[in-house]
């Protein structure tokens, strides 16, 4: 993959200084006491929460994505997809009132001589009036050209391009990156048969998809932080007496409560949650397992709403008779995980690989004798999102491929790690704290947490 040359100059300083789109304004990086409780923030109607989405929709095409056309010299881009077949972009180029593509839709976007973009469907919809319906101005097609181009929307887009005449087409198709990758096989070949001799100027450029998807703009900053937030009060109930009675509910009595509770406030979960237990003498306790006093707690937790991801993963511990808070081991444990996270935002510096990323702070990580993982992965449209990886839990050496693309501003990422430590209560015995949570790099690069990290176990009395 090549880097990204002006992208965080010129793209995103026209991303960020844009007339702002729709009324929600981008917040400041705020400071959120560790003492303060998160609460729950319900969702607006689902009206207003179109409207909310819509207008992200039309501050990402009219700002984002003719930049990144103008960065990696696309003249024209198509996607084209079936119903049941959707590319990967479609999600983030589409209408919240949008659930699938409808028959066929064909989406053209052509840039224009003054930046902006030409955008075109032929099939599906508008998309809430961001795309224009192309209807054809010529003569019924020669029997010939019908034998030539195939059908009628074909016929149209063969028509399209030979008005426009683009330098070059970009299309979906790429070998490592999913998101870069959603013309199917089939759509395909029907595709470069309608292309006929432009197939010639068919380019692939799979940091267009990557990036388009991966960048976010700062309306839906606000909106993510309550999200955030509502994630934090779940888990903090979820490991609390208000669910957790030791000795008596079980780990999947908690994973089949925050799945209720989340259908509940109107999220959807896009994983099935986790939560494990680690006990002295018997180490990490996979499966459902009765909640014990002394038992450390872990959650693994993803939330969806208005199209945004979360992945969170937070730690508890249940008292023992006489304890007020977790042994010093597992504190200094988790000391550990947030002396990691620190160590990673800080190398998390844009225009580095993540690769580049990984081995720094694993760096940084040794020469103060910290033993762990870092696995972190991007997020927003999707929870696994687009962009750079930095490690894999088996892949601490480097990702091939996609831990070699670059850190982007403007971009949020799931920071997942974890940290091993003997415990000295447990004997030696060794625990791991494993921890997630959302963080941001804002138009300069700069890192900020998204709500708080968490700093200290939730616990069960």
């Amino acid at each position: 993959m090549k880097p990204a040359t002006a992208l965080s100059s010129l793209v995103l300083t026209l991303l960020f200084t844009a007339p702002t789109l729709n009324p929600v304004l981008a917040q400041a990086p705020v400071h959120i006491p560790e003492s303060s409780p998160a609460r729950n923030h319900p969702l607006p109607t689902l009206r207003e929460q179109a409207a909310e989405q819509q207008a992200w929709l039309e501050a990402r095409l009219n700002r984002v994505l003719p930049e990144l056309m103008k960065e990696y010299g696309v003249h024209m881009w198509i996607l084209s997809m079936r119903e049941y077949g959707e590319d990967p972009v479609f999600w983030s180029i589409t209408s919240p009132t949008t659930f699938a593509a409808r028959r066929r839709s064909i989406y053209v976007m052509t840039l224009q001589p003054d930046g902006t973009l030409e955008r075109l469907a032929l099939g599906g919809t508008s998309q809430g009036g961001v795309f224009e319906a192309y209807r054809s101005t010529r003569p019924a097609p020669t029997q010939a050209t019908s034998e030539l181009v195939g059908d009628e929307q074909w016929q149209l887009l063969r028509e399209l391009i030979e008005d426009r005449n683009p330098r070059n087409i970009a299309l979906n198709i790429d070998s490592e990156w999913a998101f870069a990758d959603g013309l199917h096989s089939g759509e395909r070949e029907a595709l470069e048969q309608a292309l006929g001799p432009y197939v010639g100027r068919v380019v692939r450029e799979p940091r267009l998809a990557v990036n388009y998807i991966g960048l976010r703009v700062p309306e839906m900053m606000p909106r993510y932080r309550k999200i955030m937030e509502s994630v934090h009060a779940l888990i903090s109930q979820a490991f609390s007496n208000a669910v957790i009675t030791p000795g008596e509910t079980t780990t999947d009595d908690v994973i089949w409560w925050l799945r209720q509770r989340t259908q509940e406030l109107g999220y959807t979960a896009w994983f099935h949650p986790s939560v494990d237990v680690s006990r002295q003498g018997e180490g990490r306790i996979s499966g459902n397992a009765v909640i014990q006093p002394g038992d450390l707690l872990w959650t693994d937790f993803g939330l969806v709403a208005m199209n945004l991801h979360t992945d969170t993963q937070h730690l508890g511990y249940v008292l023992k008779p006489g304890e007020t808070q977790a042994p010093a081991g597992l504190q200094q444990c988790i000391a550990d995980s947030n002396r990691m996270q620190d160590l990673l935002l800080e190398e998390m510096e844009p225009g580095r690989t993540g690769n580049e990323i990984l081995a720094a702070t694993l760096a940084r990580m040794s020469s103060e004798g910290i033993t762990g993982t870092v696995y972190t992965h991007p997020i927003g449209d999707h929870g696994h999102g687009a962009g750079p990886l930095i490690g894999r839990w088996d892949a601490q050496e480097g990702v091939p491929i996609r831990g070699d693309e670059v850190l982007l501003p403007s971009t949020w990422h799931s920071i997942e790690l974890q940290a091993t430590r003997a415990i000295p209560e447990w004997g030696g015995e060794q625990a791991n704290c494993r921890q997630e949570e959302e963080a941001y790099l804002d138009a300069d690069g700069q890192r900020h947490w998204v709500y708080r990290r968490q700093t200290e176990f939730h616990l069960v009395w």
